[in-house]
C-alpha cells in the first residue's frame, strides 16, 4: 500500500503540471474568439455575425465527444488525448493560414472535434491516475488554467496581435499543442480497468444503431450516473444563460464599452480562480457531492438576488461574479464526482457528460440573449434560478457518491 501511494504522490506534480500546461493552451484556443472576434473577423474578411456562427459550429462538434470516450475506454486515454491535440493543432493551423472560407470552416470543425475530445478525456486520464481521496485536488488544480486564461493568457494574446498580427497566435497555439502531444506520449500509461462490455463480439456484430446506442449507454450504476450528468448539464445551462448575456446586460444598462468589458472579464477570472483553488483545497475533505450542493445553492442565491442588486455597475458585477464563482465551485467539484460513477467506463462517462452540457450551453446561447432583450434581467436571472433548483433536487435525491469504488 505504501509503495502504491508513493507512486501516486511522486507522479502528482508531473501529472498535474503537464495537464495544466496542455489545458491552458486548449483553453486559450477555446476563448480566443471572445475578446478578439472583431479583429479576427476583419482579418478573415468576414462579418462578426458570420464568424460568430462558425464559432458556434466549432462548439457543436463537442457532441461527438462520447465517441472519443468509448475509444479511450477501449484503447487507453493517452492515444486519444494525443490525437485530440493533433486534431486541435491542425484546426488552429488552418485558421491561422486561412485564405478561403472552406479553410476557416474546416479549421473550426477540426479544432472543435479536438477540444471536445481533449478536455473530458484529460479529466478521465487524471482521474485514473489519482486515488479518489486526491481527485478533487488534482482536477481542481487543472482548472486553474481556465481562470489563468482570462487573467494572463488573453492579455498576452492581445499584445502579441498588436506587435505582429492576428494569425501568429494561432500558429503558436498549434505548435504548442503538437509539443504537448509528445509530452503526453512520454508519460506512464493510466491504470486503466477494461470493461468486458466495451468492444465485445456482440457489440461489434451489431449495426450502426447499436454501436451509437452503445456509446450513449452506461452499463453500470445507470441512475446515479445519468443523474450526475443531467445535474451538471442543468447547472451549466443556467450559468451559460447569464454568462452569454451579461456583456449585453452591462453594456445596455451601464454603458460599458469594450475596454470596460475586458476589465470585467479580468475580474471574473479571479472569481474563477478562487473557486478552483477552493475545490483543490476543500472538496476532497468535505466530499464531492456536498461540494456540488454548496456550489448549486450558492449560485441559486446569486441568481435570485441579481434583480435586486442590478442598481449599479459595481453591485451588478459583484453578484454576477459571486454566482459565477459558486457555479465554478459546483462544476469543478462535479468532475471528480462524475469520474467515479462508472469507473470501468470513465472515458465514456466523462465525454457523455461534456456532450450533454454542451447541448445545454448551445440552447443557452439562444435563450439567454432572448430573455434579456424581451423580458429583462429579472426573467433571465430567475429562469436560471428555476433551472438550478431542478439541478439541486436531482443531486439531493438521485446522485450517489461512490468513494473509492474503482480503486
Amino acid at each position: 500500500m505504501q509503495t502504491v501511494q508513493a507512486k501516486v504522490e511522486l507522479s502528482f506534480t508531473r501529472l498535474i503540471g503537464v495537464s495544466m500546461a496542455a489545458k491552458l493552451l486548449v483553453d486559450i484556443g477555446t476563448q480566443i474568439f471572445n475578446p478578439f472576434l472583431p479583429v479576427i473577423a476583419a482579418g478573415l474578411g468576414m462579418s462578426v455575425v458570420e464568424l460568430g456562427r462558425l464559432v458556434g459550429l466549432r462548439s457543436a462538434m463537442g457532441v461527438c465527444a462520447p465517441v472519443s470516450g468509448a475509444l479511450a475506454d477501449r484503447y487507453g486515454y493517452r492515444p486519444v488525448i494525443q490525437s485530440a491535440l493533433w486534431m486541435s493543432a491542425a484546426g488552429f493551423f488552418l485558421l491561422g493560414a486561412s485564405s478561403a472560407r472552406w479553410m476557416v470552416v474546416l479549421g473550426m470543425v477540426l479544432s472543435g472535434l479536438g477540444i471536445g475530445a481533449f478536455v473530458p478525456n484529460l479529466q478521465a486520464f487524471v482521474s485514473s491516475r489519482l486515488s479518489y481521496a486526491l481527485r478533487a485536488r488534482g482536477l481542481g488544480m487543472i482548472e486553474y488554467s481556465w481562470a489563468l486564461t482570462g487573467i494572463l493568457g488573453l492579455s498576452l494574446i492581445g499584445l502579441l496581435m498588436a506587435v505582429t498580427n492576428w494569425r501568429v497566435p494561432f500558429f503558436l497555439l498549434a505548435a504548442g499543442m503538437i509539443a504537448m502531444s509528445f509530452v503526453f506520449g512520454a508519460m506512464p500509461a493510466a491504470r486503466h480497468p477494461r470493461s468486458s462490455a466495451v468492444g465485445s463480439d456482440e457489440q461489434r456484430a451489431g449495426g450502426w444503431l447499436r454501436k451509437i446506442l452503445g456509446v450513449l449507454a452506461i452499463p453500470s450504476n445507470r441512475r446515479s450516473t445519468y443523474a450526475t450528468i443531467m445535474a451538471g448539464a442543468l447547472s451549466y445551462f443556467a450559468a451559460m444563460q447569464v454568462m452569454i448575456a451579461h456583456g449585453a446586460w452591462l453594456a445596455q444598462e451601464y454603458g460599458l464599452d469594450a475596454a470596460a468589458l475586458g476589465l470585467v472579464a479580468f475580474v471574473f477570472g479571479w472569481f474563477d480562480l478562487a473557486a478552483s483553488v477552493a475545490v483543490s483545497l476543500f472538496t476532497d475533505r468535505i466530499g464531492k457531492k456536498r461540494s456540488v450542493l454548496i456550489g448549486v445553492l450558492g449560485s441559486l442565491v446569486g441568481y435570485l438576488f441579481m434583480p435586486f442588486l442590478n442598481v449599479g455597475v459595481i453591485p451588478a458585477v459583484a453578484i454576477i461574479g459571486i454566482a459565477r464563482m459558486f457555479f465554478e465551485f459546483n462544476i469543478v467539484s462535479h468532475f471528480p464526482l462524475l469520474s467515479e460513477q462508472a469507473p470501468l467506463h470513465r472515458g465514456q462517462t466523462m465525454t457523455l457528460g461534456a456532450a450533454v452540457s454542451l447541448v445545454g450551453a448551445t440552447v443557452a446561447g439562444f435563450t439567454g440573449p432572448w430573455l434579456l432583450v424581451h423580458a429583462g434581467v429579472t426573467a433571465l436571472a430567475w429562469s436560471s434560478a428555476a433551472i438550478v433548483t431542478l439541478s439541486l433536487a436531482i443531486v439531493l435525491f438521485l446522485v450517489q457518491e461512490r468513494p473509492g469504488s474503482g480503486e
